[in-house]
Order: C-alpha cells, then sequence, then structure tokens
C-alpha cells in the first residue's frame, strides 16, 4: 500500500506564509505526479497545482504567483509553499499522487492516492 501524510497547516494572518508537506511512503516504483487540491466548507474539492516526476509544474490562477510546489525526492516529499496567504485561501488541503506500483490484487499499473488532509485557516 501507499501512505501520503500531510502537515504544516495551521492558522497564520493574512499575508503570511505556511509550508505544506506531504511525505510518501509504502510500496511503490515511482511517483508519476503529485497533486495538491483544496477544498472550503460548502465548495467543491479544487485543483491548488501539481507538480510532474519531470519537474513540470503548474498552478490554479488563483494561487499562481503567490504557491510554490517543490520536492525532495530522496524523501518521496512534495511541498506547497503558501506566501501572501488571502482569507479566501481557508479550506482544508489534501495531497494526491498518482504512482506507478505492482499491485498484488490489480497488476502492475497507475494507482491514486490521497492524504489525510491538512486545514489552512486564514485571518483577516
Amino acid at each position: 500500500q501507499v501512505q501520503l501524510v500531510e502537515s504544516g497547516g495551521g492558522l497564520v494572518q493574512a499575508g503570511g506564509s505556511l509550508r505544506l508537506s506531504c511525505a510518501a511512503s509504502g510500496s511503490f516504483i515511482s511517483i508519476n505526479v503529485m497533486y495538491w487540491y483544496r477544498q472550503a466548507p460548502g465548495n467543491q474539492r479544487e485543483l491548488v497545482g501539481s507538480l510532474t516526476s519531470g519537474g513540470n509544474t503548474n498552478y490554479a490562477d488563483s494561487v499562481r504567483g503567490r504557491f510554490t510546489i517543490s520536492r525532495d525526492s530522496a524523501k518521496n516529499t512534495v511541498y506547497l509553499q503558501m506566501n501572501s496567504l488571502k482569507p479566501e485561501d481557508t479550506a482544508v488541503y489534501y495531497c494526491n499522487a498518482v504512482v506507478f506500483r505492482n499491485d498484488r490484487t490489480r497488476g502492475r499499473g497507475n494507482y491514486a492516492y490521497w492524504g489525510q488532509g491538512t486545514q489552512v485557516t486564514v485571518s483577516s
């Protein structure tokens, strides 16, 4: 199995910064892409950004220029650096990883896993 553990959430004032971490562990051959999503109360989960194994990043318009996704491949960890935070960034943030692994039941292939989420609250 594969586990994703997020950390780094908390309460911050508008204009402040936070860095979220998502550590992947378990049995997998490689990580193809990692995503950061967020979900605010009453809203659908939305994509914040992504980082591919090749190092390409993409961001939602709402966070581009303020958020940065990076990784430590040796630790199988991806980070979401969030600067200039706004109250509308308040949400539960989730990481999602698409990994290539050999699943005993389903065979070798690409599988997606979610972390448990971490709360980010930005006060005005």
